[in-house]
Formats: C-alpha cells, structure tokens, sequence
C-alpha cells in the first residue's frame, strides 16, 4: 500500500521500519523451510550441506531420498519397474501404506467435522439462541486445552468403551480427528456468517420456500467459501496431527506424521526431509485455496477483498 503525497517524513522512516520488521519476522518464519527443502535433494545421507550442494555441483544433489518413499519396505525394490513392481510398491512400501491412512482418516474426519462443525455454527449465528457463549467455548475448547490432555483423555474413553473390539478400522482416529477438526469449521463457517443476510432467509420464506430449500438453495451457496475453509483446515489438522495417533491409533494405523515420528525414533533418514518438503508444497496450495476462497466469500457479501 503506497503512502500517501502528504505523510510526514516520521510517518515514511516507520512505514518503512515497519515494512522491514515484517520482512525480517517473515524471514525467520519461513528459514526452517528454506534449509529443508535443498537438503531434501542431498545426495549424501547427512542433515547438513555439503561441500558439492554448497558449491552447486550437480553430483551433491540427487532425489534417491524421493524415490526411497517408494521403495522403503517393498519386497523387492531393486526389480524391474514393471506393474508388479508398482504393486508390490502400493500393498508394502511404508510411506505409500501410510499415505493411503492419512487420506483415509483425513477424509472422512473431515466430512465429520465439517457436517457437524457447520450445523452447529448455524445454530450460533442466531442472536436469540441461550448459552451461546459458554456453548462456544465448549465447542472450540479442542484449539485451547493442550492436545496432550485431549489424547490421554481419548485412550481412557476409548478403553473404556473398548472401540478396539468393535471391529471398524481407524474409527477411532477419525473421531478424535473430528473433534479437533470442528472448532476450525465452527470458527470458519461462523465468521462467514457474520456478513450473511438475513433478510434473505425472510424474504425466501415469504416466496413459499421450506427450510430445506431455503438452507441449500440461499444460506449453503453462500457460506460455502467459508465451509471449504473450514473443511480444508480439519483436513490439514488430521493429516499433521501424531500424538493423538501415538495414543489411540492401532500398530498398523500408521500415517504420515507417525511414520515421521517412527523414523525420527528408529532409522534417521533424509527422506524424512522428502516427506516434509512434499507436506509444505501441500500447505502453500491449500493456503493458496483457502485465500481464494475468502475473497470470493467476500465477493459474494459485497466486501471488497483486501
């Protein structure tokens, strides 16, 4: 944003102060990334750069740590890639095994969470429900209380309950997930809803429109945005999230952060810098969604974006 022709010459030297304290706390942010993801092309087995990366020489970079997601744990990584080579790759290789659970496990918290999450966001929006605050605090509690409680709460409920025994797999990971994915969706869908019109629901009821028809087709296109906000940050919750999987998640209910975390235990390994360079690339695109997504929310309020 240009100054304008009359700010003081103090009014200039902090705008500019400003623009470079911004500048300096982004760069400190964003330096763990930039040395993750060179190193992720290292072509030694070692955590640092070495004398070739830093000298740029071609032979001190290599992806065999990119390929080594596919070929850890496989029977036979060093057969012809064939189709039984990929197949081999898709029932045995640890980190595609892993994958396909946090896919699993992500997609189904997330329409979980964000059914949930919506409904009672719908239900906070409107200025004569009771208890709305203590309600809220309640439902967003899973952001405050530290995810540590949360996870040994769950193994003791779960046991419990004994949900081992019930014969569904991941369910208890996904539950979890859910539930800390819903206050994301409440936050989301409930600040879309801030803007919303309510006149419009009035004036679609007057027209001879049930709630039903009223809901999907006046408030949901709507809040959309704010919906597929909501659901993209449930998702990225229960794709990151490790501890509440060490607690409750079964030996072969590993995902991507477990098998991150078992790495880190067992076989220190640069293709754990891979995984994680591969998870930000992830990160910047759902980010990127997301930022589009609010300004057509804001679009379709009548807000300018900014």
């Amino acid at each position: 944003m240009a100054l304008p022709s009359y700010a003081s010459r103090a009014e200039r030297i902090w705008h500019y102060t400003y623009l470079v304290i911004c500048g300096l706390i982004f760069l400190f942010l964003i330096a763990p990334i930039l040395v993750v993801i060179p190193l992720s092309f290292n072509a030694e087995p070692y955590f640092t750069f070495t004398e070739k990366m830093l000298a740029l020489d071609p032979t001190g970079y290599s992806t065999r740590w990119y390929d080594m997601l596919l070929t850890f744990g496989m029977n036979a990584p060093d057969a012809p890639r064939d189709s039984s080579w990929w197949a081999d790759a898709w029932e045995n290789a640890a980190w595609i095994r892993a994958t396909k659970n946090s896919l699993i496990i992500g997609f189904f918290a997330t329409i979980l969470a964000t059914g949930l999450g919506t409904l009672a966001a719908l239900g906070l929006s409107k200025s004569d429900m009771p208890w709305r605050r203590p309600i809220m605090a309640i439902l967003i509690s899973p952001m405050i209380v530290p995810i540590i409680i949360t996870a040994t709460g769950l193994f003791f409920f779960y046991s419990s309950i004994k949900i081992s025994s019930w014969g569904i797999p991941y369910l208890g990971i996904i539950l979890a997930h859910a539930t800390l994915g819903i206050p994301f969706v409440i936050i989301t869908v409930t600040a879309t809803l801030s803007g919303f019109d309510h006149s419009l629901t009035r004036a679609a009821a007057n027209l001879g429109a049930n709630p039903r028809t009223t809901f999907f087709r006046v408030i949901m296109p709507l809040i959309l945005p704010g919906v597929i906000s909501g659901a993209l940050f449930a998702f990225v919750t229960s794709f990151d999230e490790v501890v509440v999987v060490l607690f409750v998640g079964a030996l072969d209910e590993q995902t991507i952060p477990r098998q991150m975390w078992n790495g880190i235990r067992e076989q220190i390994s640069p293709a754990i810098l891979s995984v994680a360079t591969i998870l930000v690339i992830i990160s910047v695109l759902l980010l990127a969604t997301v930022e589009l997504l609010r300004r057509r929310g804001e679009k379709l309020r009548g807000i300018s974006p900014q």
